[in-house]
């Protein structure tokens, strides 16, 4: 049986960490954010840990 590839799209944006977990960049950072407080705009920077209930179906992407 060959090996399961990679889904390429999913390994370019998150990261596995060494403790299994995934990262990834936040969502709603890429345009209108005239209507969003500095605040938000603060907290968007930077990365994220995933949210365990969506951890299962991308590691099957990642193939980790």
């Amino acid at each position: 049986m060959p090996k399961m590839k990679t889904n390429r799209a999913a390994a370019k944006r998150f990261k596995v960490t060494a403790k299994g977990g995934i990262k990834s960049a936040n969502a709603y950072t890429s345009h209108r954010f005239h209507g969003k407080t500095k605040k938000q705009r603060r907290n968007l920077r930077g990365t994220r840990m995933m949210n365990e209930t969506t951890i299962k179906t991308y590691r099957a992407l990642l193939q980790k």
